[in-house]
């Protein structure tokens, strides 16, 4: 590889993406930091540099644009799975502002949340039916990819994947989030990059414009408080300022919980406003809201301003792809404007005053924003949480400990207002003036920091202390007594530096997958007033530490003659580090062997959070027992009485089979699979296996292992059931319905190309398939297809068509049709991805026909309208107001039950009847089912 000539820093932001650099000299100290101007189309066919490069892509319709309007001055290379026509940029952010339906934004944003598959093509959101998606990770790469092409057009013999790169991320990151930003990185070309957090950046961009007075300037600062709000995220850390002996030392002490807060939702905040003045009491689409945002952020940009003026004018043009149609116009004026940013984001409180967490947090094209929208109040919730530090750092035991120091970033501290407002909040608390530190471009410092902290890494600069903004602990539960968690690397910890735990070893099977619950902490101190520390024991607290997706692995085995039925176990302990780039890694190193050693990857997907606590039931071990007896290779067993009072016994050992808890129902799951290949033995054996390992692996995902479990279950698919009675064939399908959860969408696809010919409504016009659905347990087939939530979309719309029909012109299985018909066209998936239910204007031509119906002869209708029209609060997906409130009033009429209709009406969850009706079972004791 080409030796590196220039530092590169990427500030990857949800609103602009900005690019800094220093070519690498002698005396890299003295190079000067520039911005690097990023061509891009401004217009069709118009290309500019730009210190800028807005995080919008637009998606255009087929014949929009022409394809030498899209001709940039290089020869575009796409990243691996993107679209072939995309705009990036500004004129992508004008477009988006013009057309509906067809731009992405805060694609950032979305690589943090966990409520969706952030590797799927969900956006952009609020799509037109037509457009093409890509994943949030692909969005990135793409941001990521035109400036490497742009950089490579002109630097041809200094290409940017062979300089060294900084990419900034919020602090609050997770380790998931952190991943995906490198892997988009990949997929842009750039394999090798380094993570900085974001208010290091600003906070390394200050030092290097006061490199000379930076000493004395802090002298009197020995604590600064880095408040970062950005378009998506507000990010917040503590910087300690040291000078000993007149040698400064910076290190970051501390750092914010994830907060999805930022400009979008002042903007979000302007375009409600906004709208109410277009539509009075009606609400835009929210393909159309997109569009209005986009005009709330200029207006917000230039009232905020300090030559703001009086009013500005907001216009929505017609919709469709050309603009057909008539415009609007409304107004916002400077003081309302200025009453919505200071009075609902930077309102005056104390500094006690914590966030409202009581709330729902507020959906808007499928993104959960924090409920309570007052940054002051997160930054008091900051402070608060890190109270012994800051005193620490002022040398001070009065609290409260405000720090001294203030250094604002963001674009929304463009506005000498809102600087202002928070410099006076901070003041207040304190009880005197603070300090605010200089930042001249909030817009593009996090960048120039990039390449500063870059600097800093080859010695040519001070670097920030602080390492691991986090402490990791593996959890170990204990069935005695509470909750244990073990320190693995202490917040502090620096990078590349391995923490081995010798004193604590696991003996593990090879071959077999291995879990460590893994939890996270910002906090220092915890009960006792125990200083963090690698090594250090800790009860668990869960308003102290957040899990991680368990980290998993199957270890692989090595090349050892073993006796039958003998497994290969190692003793590990594990080693822990953070990387160069910036995210955890954990290894199990075997004691006899220190070379060998396997890497262990959390899974993003389907990763549910863990009980605080596992009781192991004492009736477990007996009843594990009694399952390897009855499923052993002894054929003795078919025989047997036990098998036909299996299921009795196992209540008699463990108590009713709806109490038994997450951890009891897998351990089950893993004897009667152990069993699997002797489940046809008998007639009773097969159903006991079909009916108890169903009911114990529902809803096939929520623990760190059940991937695993569900590939061996998969692998029973096609051997089918031994006994084709009614009966079993019911068994069979219900068991595949309790699991599906597990299953993907290749796998459901599998199960409905099977079943369709019976649920077909032709199925009954031919005597043999109608026989056939009969002797096959229709009914639970019915079920079994609704319950399959990774289903393409088509097909769901196709088996609710055929369920209405049913349902409304025939007498056989009513319930089952309505039951399916509001399973399959839910707006709250169990555990599908939300991007992936039936369209909202689809729901609404099923309404016309349902809502001439008499729903007092069948409550069922009221139970599948209430799914169809659950609120969820993004209006995405949401019905009209007009429907919504017709469905009301039927509910009301039928007499439906009152949790029913506060679903309809307002963003709640299902409570554990209703989910039990939905879902067909009660869910297991101590699972939460997060969608995906």
């Amino acid at each position: 590889m080409a030796t590196a000539q220039y530092l590169v820093g990427i500030d990857l932001g949800t609103t602009n993406t900005v690019v800094a650099y220093c070519e690498i000299q002698h005396d890299l100290s003295q190079s000067p930091v520039s911005l690097f101007e990023i061509d891009q189309l401004v217009g069709p066919g118009e290309v500019a540099r730009k210190p800028l490069l807005p995080s919008f892509r637009y998606h255009p319709a087929t014949d929009q644009v022409a394809q030498a309007d899209l001709a940039l001055p290089w020869e575009s290379t796409l990243v691996q799975g993107d679209i072939e026509q995309v705009i990036i940029g500004e004129w992508a952010r004008e477009l988006g502002a013009k057309v509906e339906g067809r731009q992405v934004a805060s694609a950032k944003s979305w690589l943090s949340h966990q409520g969706v598959d952030r590797q799927d093509d969900i956006l952009p959101w609020a799509g037109a039916s037509d457009v093409e998606k890509v994943s949030p990770v692909v969005a990135s790469a793409s941001y990521l990819n035109h400036i490497r092409q742009a950089w490579n057009h002109r630097h041809h013999y200094n290409k940017l994947e062979q300089q060294e790169v900084v990419i900034t991320v919020p602090a609050s990151f997770d380790e998931t989030a952190r991943k995906l930003t490198l892997q988009a990185a990949k997929l842009a070309g750039l394999d090798k990059v380094h993570l900085l957090e974001e208010p290091q950046a600003v906070c390394y961009d200050w030092y290097a414009r006061h490199k000379v007075t930076a000493s004395q300037e802090l002298d009197q600062v020995p604590l600064i408080l880095v408040c970062d709000v950005g378009g998506g995220t507000t990010d917040l850390s503590l910087i300690e300022a040291k000078n000993e002996e007149n040698e400064l030392s910076l290190n970051r002490i501390g750092v914010g919980e994830h907060l999805m807060l930022g400009g979008d939702n002042l903007d979000l905040a302007l375009a409600h406003v906004s709208e109410q003045r277009f539509n009075h009491s009606s609400k835009l689409n929210a393909a159309n809201l997109s569009k209005l945002i986009q005009q709330t952020r200029s207006a917000k940009e230039a009232l905020l301003s300090s030559q703001a003026p009086e009013e500005l004018k907001i216009t929505m043009l017609g919709s469709g792809s050309k603009l057909i149609g008539g415009t609007k116009s409304i107004t916002l004026n400077k003081q309302e404007v200025h009453q919505i940013a200071l009075e609902g984001f930077f309102p005056k409180t104390a500094c006690d005053q914590l966030p409202d967490k009581k709330r729902s947090a507020v959906v808007e094209f499928g993104l959960p924003y924090v409920a309570d929208p007052a940054v002051s109040k997160h930054i008091a919730e900051f402070l608060y949480s890190h109270q012994q530090v800051c005193q620490q750092a002022l040398n001070s035991d009065q609290l409260p400990a405000i720090p001294v120091g203030l250094l604002l970033n963001g674009g929304v501290f463009n506005s000498d207002l809102v600087a202002g407002r928070l410099t006076e909040l901070i003041s207040e608390w304190k009880g005197s003036p603070v300090t605010v530190l200089d930042n001249p471009h909030p817009d593009w410092s996090v960048a120039l920091g990039a390449v500063a902290f870059a600097k800093a890494r080859r010695g040519a600069q001070l670097k920030i202390g602080g390492g691991s903004p986090r402490s990791y602990f593996l959890h170990l539960p204990d069935k005695n007594k509470s909750s244990q968690s073990l320190c693995l690397l202490a917040k502090g910890t620096d990078e590349g530096q391995e923490i081995r735990l010798t004193g604590r070893r696991f003996s593990l099977t090879l071959g077999e997958p291995v879990r460590f619950n893994l939890l996270t902490s910002t906090h220092d101190y915890f009960a006792d007033n125990q200083k963090v520390q690698n090594g250090l024991m800790v009860k668990v607290d869960p308003d102290k530490f957040s899990p991680l997706p368990p980290y998993i692995s199957t270890l692989a085995g090595t090349e050892v003659e073993l006796a039958a039925n003998q497994k290969q176990r190692v003793e590990v302990v594990l080693a822990c580090q953070l990387t160069e780039v910036g995210t955890l890694k954990l290894e199990c190193v075997s004691v006899a062997d220190d070379a060998q050693r396997w890497l262990l990857e959390f899974e993003v997907r389907g990763a549910q959070s863990q009980e605080s606590e596992i009781k192991v039931h004492p009736g477990l071990e007996s009843s594990q027992a009694l399952i390897s007896r009855l499923y052993s290779g002894n054929k003795q067993s078919a025989d047997s009485k036990d098998i036909k009072l299996l299921s009795k016994n196992l209540e008699k050992n463990l108590g009713k089979k709806e109490d038994w808890d997450s951890y009891t129902i897998r351990s089950l799951v893993d004897s009667f699979n152990l069993g699997r290949k002797r489940r046809r033995r008998s007639e009773q054996h097969e159903k006991n296996w079909l009916r108890l390992t169903g009911f114990c692996m529902r809803p096939g995902f929520g623990d760190a292992t059940d991937s695993w479990r569900m590939e061996q279950i998969w692998a029973l698919y096609n051997q089918g059931i031994q006994f084709q009675n009614p009966q079993g064939w019911s068994d069979w399908w219900v068991f595949w319905r309790r699991v599906s959860g597990g299953l993907n969408q290749e796998q459901q696809e599998t199960i409905l190309a099977d079943i369709a010919k019976y649920l077909h409504p032709g199925a009954i016009k031919n005597a043999k398939t109608f026989q056939g659905a009969k002797d096959k347990g229709y009914e639970a087939m019915v079920r079994l297809s609704a319950s399959l939530e990774n289903l393409y979309v088509d097909d769901k719309v196709l088996l609710a068509t055929w369920f209405l029909n049913k349902a409304i012109n025939s007498p056989l299985f009513v319930q089952a049709h309505w039951w399916a018909l509001g399973r399959l066209a839910g707006r709250t998936p169990l555990y599908g991805s939300q991007h992936n239910v039936v369209p909202r204007e689809q729901i609404e031509q099923w309404l016309e026909r349902i809502l001439t119906l008499d729903w007092n002869k069948e409550s069922m209708i009221g139970f599948a309208c209430m799914l169809m029209c659950r609120k969820t609060g993004d209006r995405t997906i949401d019905i009209q107001e007009s429907y919504r409130q017709q469905v009301i009033d039927k509910l009301k009429a039928s007499k439906a039950p009152q949790t029913w209709l506060d679903l309809v009406s307002e963003v709640q969850t299902l409570d554990t009847q209703d989910t039990k009706r939905l879902f067909g079972d009660a869910l297991p004791t101590g699972l939460q089912l997060i969608s995906q």
